[in-house]
This record gives structure tokens, sequence and C-alpha cells, in this order.
């Protein structure tokens, strides 16, 4: 006597229950599509959060949805006599719970966030572990390999885009010197960068001014790289100390 009856395995891997993984197949890619497109546009601006964030929280959400549609296929199709509860409510309590275990990797320092890009792939393994826990194996196997290739192979496809990168900039000045927005916004321009709007603060610390701002390239690789603007903010009279970095994840 078998340990599980053949019936039983061969239920979840049916012609209807492989249907039904295709279906769901289809509307995680068209997800994870649209999701590239709206990150494109977040990754051409210098943002932190780019195609593999967007592309990754739209394929799960889509294959955590999608699946919600299909209740006579969970477990193989015995879901009345498997079960009493209503899943749906445990898929909720994991996702709630994942969400703030999301929330714990992403930082932020000053201009500069990072962990989103995980954040996104841990929501995307709870996606992938839901549809394993309620029988859509076909799907959860390809989810995987869509969410590894995104993670993978998207950056790629970001730095071939037409994009703008974004630098972070503080910069301490001596005191007594008087710095000018204006200037600074032509400096930037000269070395092929703008200073992004509403991204300017000043404070005053030991008697010295700071400013932090954001510089976006014009165009893609149209800025001076980031090793020939410090050696130029070293050589330059008025500043007394500053700090580069890039302004995304």
């Amino acid at each position: 006597m078998a340990l599980i009856p053949h019936d039983t395995l061969t239920a979840y891997w049916s012609a209807a229950e492989v249907t039904t993984n295709l279906i769901i197949f289809l509307n995680i890619l068209g997800a994870l599509a649209l999701g590239l497109i709206v990150g494109y546009e977040r990754s051409y601006h210098g943002r932190a959060a780019g195609m593999r964030t967007y592309g990754l929280v739209c394929m799960a959400s889509a294959a955590i949805t999608v699946i919600a549609g299909y209740p006579h296929y969970w477990y193989g199709g015995q879901l009345v006599t498997a079960i009493g509860p209503d899943p749906t409510r445990v898929i909720q309590g994991v996702v709630t719970g994942v969400g703030f275990l999301g929330a714990g990797v992403i930082m932020r320092e000053g201009f500069n966030i990072s962990g989103l890009t995980t954040a996104a792939s841990i929501w995307a393994s709870s996606a992938i572990g839901i549809m394993v826990g309620v029988g859509f194996y076909a799907s959860a196997i390809l989810l995987t390999l869509l969410s590894a290739a995104s993670m993978m192979w998207i950056s790629r496809l970001e730095n071939w885009l037409p994009s703008r990168q974004a630098i972070a900039v503080v910069m301490q000045f001596k005191p007594g010197f008087k710095p000018n927005e204006e200037m600074l916004q032509h400096m930037a321009l000269r070395r092929g960068y703008e200073i992004a709007r509403g991204s300017l603060s000043i404070n005053r610390r030991e008697d010295k001014p700071e400013w932090h701002f954001v510089a976006t390239e014009l165009s893609k690789s149209s800025g001076a790289p980031m090793s020939a603007m410090a050696e130029e903010l070293a050589a330059f009279d008025g500043v007394a100390d500053f700090h580069l970095s890039h302004a995304r994840n």
C-alpha cells in the first residue's frame, strides 16, 4: 500500500491543474512586464526603487491575487475535503507578517536608500511559498525562475537603457563663505548635472554652512565621474569638507 495514494499525487498535475497554472503564469508574466515599465520611469530619473523592485512587487501581487480566483484547484482540487477554515485568512496573515519583515531590511541614510530590492524579493518569496502551500507547484516554479532572473539580469537591462544617475552631495563650507544656489546650479550644469528640485536642504554646523542636495545627470553618461568631482571639490577654496555618494539603492 502506498504511503500517499497515487490519485492524490496526480491530482496536482492533472490537465485542469496544469492549464490553470499556465493561466496564472501568463498573468504573472504580464504583471512583471507592466511593473518593469513603471519601474523604468523611476530608474530613468535616478530614484531608489527601480525596475527590479517594481517588477518583483507587481509580479508577486498578481500571483497572490490571481490564485484567489481559482479556489477549486487549490490542494489538487481537494479544498473542501482537505480543510475546514478559510485559507485566505492564513494568506492574509502571511502577507502582513512578511510586509513587516521586508520593511526591516530597508535602510535610509540621508538621500541613500538601500534594501528595497531585497524587501521586494522577500515579498516575492512569500508569494512563492503561498503558491506552493495551496498546490500550484508549476506556477510557483515559474515565479521562482522569473524572480531569480529579474534580480540577476534586470540590472543589466537598466544599465543598457537610457537613464539618469543621481549623486547625493553634502558640502560643508568654510566659515564666512556664502554659497550661492545659482552658482552651484551653474557648476553642476558645466559638469553634466542639475540639482534636483526639492532636494536642497541647508543647515549650519560649528558656524559652517552645510548644503545637502541631489545632482542628477542631464542624460546617460553626461555627468562627470564621481572621482573627478571629488578632486574639484577638494581644490575648491570655499569648501571645508564634502561627501559624495550614489543617491539610490
